[in-house]
């Protein structure tokens, strides 16, 4: 088996952009990094893609959620990644989908695909393909 883990925060706009790449008519489960500390921990013990927004409003050492880096520093967690993707606002400049480049490298993943904000028209649907491709037919579990 394999996932697809992501994180949201408040506003919704990754849990809409996964809603609409329509993981549940695959063999793929379908994840989300809890939102509050106090909310119990996620564990995954399965190969996986995250998904996460980019923060920092252009400052690419505030990019990555916290909540995605507690989610990483469990080593469990950690060992599972195989990819990334990540959304992002160009108004960042340079920092555009920061999260991604920063996860990718310190997790030794590839960067699979940035996406603008909530996505544009076609953005779900290659999201879509281009995750089922690479955990079902890649060599990535």
């Amino acid at each position: 088996m394999s996932a697809l883990v992501y994180f949201s925060s408040a506003s919704e706009n990754t849990a809409r952009f996964v809603a609409r790449c329509r993981f549940e008519d695959t063999d793929i489960a379908v994840y989300r990094i809890p939102l509050r500390a106090g909310d119990p921990a996620l564990s995954v013990r399965e190969p996986y893609v995250l998904m996460v927004p980019t923060y920092g409003g252009g400052d690419s050492r505030k990019a990555v959620p916290v909540q995605v880096k507690r989610f990483l520093n469990d080593p469990g967690n950690r060992m599972w990644i195989r990819g990334v993707i990540a959304s992002g606002n160009t108004n960042f400049g340079e920092a555009y989908c920061a999260a991604g480049t920063i996860i990718a490298a310190k997790c030794g993943v590839p960067f699979l695909y940035r996406f603008e904000l909530m996505g544009m028209p076609g953005d779900a649907d290659k999201v879509r393909q281009g995750v089922i491709d690479f955990l079902t037919k890649g060599n990535h579990s």
